[in-house]
């Protein structure tokens, strides 16, 4: 009996990868059959989706964002999960059999010594930055000790802070091993499975909901009414417990150092060592480090960044017109630098938390008038992906080393390459390290002729 699709979307999201694997076969098996009609692609896309190998705020698998970029009708996506690289081999394979262009990558923080007496995009935490390191085409990364290193750093910041936690609640404990790892797939935890499980382990501890609302009021410094009121929806209450007890002022928070991360040139030599593209992850212009944002890309760009991330929705989606005015024009005055110094542009909503866009709004005023130069970093990201999982041609490699003697023309060939191939067709004979740029654009040409 064939399974509904309800029933296999659900399977797509299973922690056991051969359920996923199975499941997205079978979903686009129904496709090809015509049992399930899928959009058109339209001009929508999101290079930016956090996975529940690090924390997706709709419980979604790498295969799980696939599908939902084709439901979406995206024409193009992309993986980016908290210091790791277990979703990339899975995302990848999904999306050649999905005919997506895609991309993945991975996100971390990393101290920047010129900038240590500065805040960037890390509020509140000088000289921190979140980072990132777009275009792998492998989840078996060389230099695996850096990956590790991310690992453990983030693991046992994590466990050091539910300790902190564990004694300010006092009576509703975790164990982290025990309550906290088993909520993710491959033991990678984050802020937010740390909340679920404090959640979960409350429930147990003070089963009847009066009880339940008067401890977590207590605790958070809100009332039995207003806990009562989010108590039953997840999302909502577990962002309370994240804001009132992980973040700066709350009783697990300890001011990071300079010391507890690796340092960026340390992160962005393991990124190219992996054929991957350093990428230096935009705010919003606001911190005293991004209000110096000529002098901070000229030190990124030192050290070997070579395009630009923007969360395009928290740069202009605000009620108050003021403040929206404010964020748009300082997101128009980066777009304008990462143009200046042609740095391809990756965009989407990340999704780690519920309630985030499946992705942006491209027609908004604020977003509208930069769509060429986003759709051109998909463009060129997934040109980058196709070349140096084919035959080593990436946007970083020796091969374009040799052949672009500017980053303007090393553009202009990629996101025409990624305009105009979707998926890893037999074209590809066609693509060789011999080749010049000029060459593999001709042989595009001839063999869609």
């Amino acid at each position: 009996m064939t399974e509904s699709r309800e029933a296999l979307e659900r399977k797509l999201n299973d922690f056991d990868p051969s359920v996923r694997g199975g499941a997205l076969d079978a979903l686009l098996a129904q496709v090809r059959g015509g049992q399930i009609t899928l959009p058109p692609r339209g001009r929508g896309f999101n290079l930016h989706c956090h996975t529940f190998f690090s924390f997706n705020g709709y419980g979604l698998s790498p295969s799980g964002v696939v599908w939902k970029a084709l439901c979406e009708g995206f024409r193009a996506v992309g993986l980016v999960d908290f210091d790791v690289l277990d979703g990339v081999d899975e995302f990848l394979a999904a999306c050649r059999k999905a005919g997506l262009r895609c991309c993945a990558g991975l996100e971390t923080r990393v101290f920047v010594p010129a900038f240590g007496g500065r805040s960037i995009n890390s509020p509140g935490e000088p000289g921190i930055s979140y980072h990132m390191g777009i275009g792998f085409v492998s989840g078996q990364a060389e230099d695996g000790g850096c990956l590790a290193e991310l690992l453990r750093i983030a693991q046992s910041r994590n466990q050091n802070m539910t300790e902190r936690i564990n004694a300010y609640l006092d009576s509703v404990r975790l164990d982290y091993t025990q309550d906290v790892v088993p909520l993710t797939p491959k033991g990678n935890a984050t802020e937010r499975h740390v909340c679920e499980a404090y959640d979960l382990k409350a429930a147990a501890v003070y089963p009847e909901r009066a009880a339940r609302s008067a401890f977590w009021a207590g605790k958070l410094g809100m009332t039995e009414e207003q806990i009562a009121g989010i108590l039953d929806n997840a999302p909502a209450f577990q962002g309370q417990v994240r804001a009132k007890t992980m973040k700066a002022g709350g009783p697990g928070y300890v001011q990071p150092e300079g010391k507890d991360f690796p340092t960026l040139e340390r992160v962005n030599a393991f990124i190219l060592a992996n054929g991957g593209i350093p990428t230096y992850a935009f705010l919003d212009g606001s911190s005293d480090g991004e209000q110096a944002m000529e002098e901070l890309l000229d030190v990124m760009v030192q050290s070997g960044v070579a395009a630009v991330n923007i969360i395009p929705d928290r740069n202009w989606n605000f009620k108050d017109s003021a403040v929206r005015h404010l964020k748009a024009e300082a997101l128009d005055h980066f777009v304008g630098l990462a143009q200046a110094r042609h740095l391809p542009i990756c965009v989407g909503t990340e999704m780690n938390a519920h309630g985030q866009r499946y992705v942006d709004d491209f027609e908004a005023p604020e977003l509208a008038k930069h769509y060429d130069a986003f759709l051109e970093g998909a463009h060129i990201l997934h040109a980058h992906t196709l070349l140096q999982a084919h035959a080593g041609l990436g946007y970083t490699s020796a091969w374009a080393g040799r052949h672009f003697t500017s980053a303007q023309a090393k553009n202009a060939f990629y996101a025409q390459f990624g305009a105009s191939v979707e998926g890893p067709e037999a074209l590809f004979a066609a693509v060789t390290p011999e080749r010049t740029p000029q060459e593999i654009l001709d042989g595009l040409i001839s063999a869609k002729s």
